[in-house]
């Protein structure tokens, strides 16, 4: 069994052809073969569901049968099991591998069935950028072909034969300073399965993260902070090509979720890994976050206030004004997803994290409830602010603690599993989601404000003021309540 190690970078055709005329690949033999690959599945897609690939590449007069365990897939970097052998069309001998993975395929060979296929010719040269350091870069086109429908391939593979994951990004980061590269969020099989579906872009959202009290605090930090890139570059795509506000939402919130990270390691993280990086992700959430306020305004408060405030002519021209100023800001959030600043952050990051060195100051267990601790003292210290004044400010504060918190539980979540963990995470999210509301109004009361009919929006401004007040009770009750919960850790 090898480790396959890969970055994929996924390019616009003018920059394939101008790739070989770069300075770093001068003087180096370039090779050319056409690969066509036929990848297999049963009925139900059960390999896709294990995460896994099957499949036989024509590669000349050779052919080979690769099989390929779930990759970790994060800013283009790819790192999973995989075993090849000379094969036939159509045979599948699968004595070569390993344990679990050859009983499952054993046990599945007779319904391995051609899913789809791909076809594309493959240029590479042999990179060797310093001593003991091998890396193959493979620039792909061709396509994809599945349910009779054919879809784009042209990307650049970086493959680490010999060297360090560091020394894979720093040829990455070489390429991105003279090209616009960008790192690839799916491999060429999970587009093919989108395509063969033929399944709308849908949002995705946080998945868990499978954190363990035995790993280093940086471990944990490093596969958080990655996870949290995964969110991000899944919803890229919706950003860019939907009007879909969730698409919007889930991008912030992935970064939301990092930014929380890295306050909470902050302690044990290089100084300038976090006042390089917090600025920039900072930056760009803030582009997101005028167009989900937009989002939020038009979907949720212009309704309500027609109901409110029928046939008032500042609520339709507020409306009108509202819908050129989220147009304006979705493209302005479209551009910065497809700027090369967004692509280099995803590479300078991620090499960033993972050569982040491991601290010697014990276990993520020991690490937990003293972190906990910090962000729930800072609830509680806000909480008292917010309920002694009637100041949106005060609340969004309160607001930020509780998203803190909230994102450590879910962080730490198989660490604190428990029977007190479930009612903890519910209250806390309760409140925040009424906290939220509570922001969406205020947020939409400046933005009333602003805009250019402010001044024949008396009307509006009471009413959301109204609503604001009669959430404060509501309010009250449920922070109260959840000053009453135990916390599902080891308090201290």
């Amino acid at each position: 069994m090898a480790t396959e190690t890969e970055i994929k970078l996924s390019l616009s055709a003018r920059t394939a052809s101008a790739l070989a005329k770069q300075a770093m690949l001068s003087n180096i033999e370039r090779r050319r073969q056409l690969l066509i690959n036929t990848y297999y599945d049963t009925h139900d897609k059960r390999l896709r569901r294990e995460r896994m690939v099957v499949r036989h590449r024509q590669k000349g007069r050779q052919w080979l049968l690769t099989v390929k365990t779930a990759p970790m897939l994060t800013a283009g970097l790819a790192q999973r099991s995989e075993w090849e052998v000379h094969s036939r069309p159509g045979e599948f001998d699968f004595s070569h591998l390993d344990g679990s993975v050859r009983e499952l395929l054993e046990s599945l060979r007779e319904s391995l069935q051609p899913a789809f296929s791909t076809h594309f010719m493959r240029h590479t040269w042999l990179l060797e950028p310093r001593a003991g350091v091998r890396i193959e870069l493979a620039l792909d086109r061709g396509w994809i072909e599945a349910r009779g429908q054919r879809q784009t391939i042209r990307e650049i593979e970086l493959e680490l034969l010999d060297g360090t994951v560091s020394d894979l990004f720093a040829v990455a980061a070489e390429l991105q300073a003279s090209l616009p590269l960008h790192p690839a969020a799916s491999s060429k099989a999970e587009r093919a399965y989108r395509l063969l579906d033929d399944l709308p872009l849908t949002a995705v959202k946080a998945l868990p993260v499978p954190t363990d009290a035995a790993m280093s605090s940086i471990e944990a930090f490093r596969l958080i902070a990655l996870s949290c890139l995964n969110h991000l570059q899944y919803n890229e795509a919706g950003v860019c090509q939907s009007d879909e506000p969730e698409f919007v939402h889930q991008a912030r919130v992935a970064i939301r979720r990092l930014r929380s990270a890295m306050r909470l390691w902050q302690s044990r993280l290089p100084e300038n890994f976090v006042t390089r990086f917090d600025p920039l992700w900072q930056e760009l959430a803030n582009k997101l976050g005028e167009t989900r306020n937009w989002d939020v305004f038009i979907a949720e408060t212009l309704p309500a206030l027609a109901d409110a405030l029928p046939g008032r002519v500042e609520v339709e021209r507020l409306s009108s004004h509202a819908l050129r100023r989220c147009a304006n800001s979705r493209k302005a959030s479209r551009s910065a997803l497809k700027s090369v600043a967004y692509s280099r952050l995803l590479i300078d990051f991620s090499a960033a994290t993972q050569a982040l060195p491991d601290d010697a100051a014990g276990s993520l267990a020991h690490f937990v409830p003293r972190c906990l601790n910090k962000r729930a003292r800072r609830v509680q210290e806000r909480a008292a602010a917010a309920l002694g004044t009637d100041d949106d400010a005060a609340r969004h504060r309160l607001r930020v603690a509780f998203k803190q918190l909230r994102y450590a539980v879910e962080f730490f979540t198989p660490i604190l599993a428990g029977p007190l963990l479930a009612n903890y995470h519910q209250s806390a999210s309760d409140l925040q989601d009424l906290l939220g509301r509570l922001n969406d109004l205020a947020v939409a009361s400046q933005l009333a404000a602003d805009a250019p009919t402010a001044g024949q929006g008396q009307g509006i401004a009471d009413w959301l003021a109204a609503q604001t007040d009669s959430l404060l009770p509501e309010f009250a009750k449920r922070l109260n309540d959840f000053q009453q919960q135990p916390v599902p850790w080891k308090a201290g």
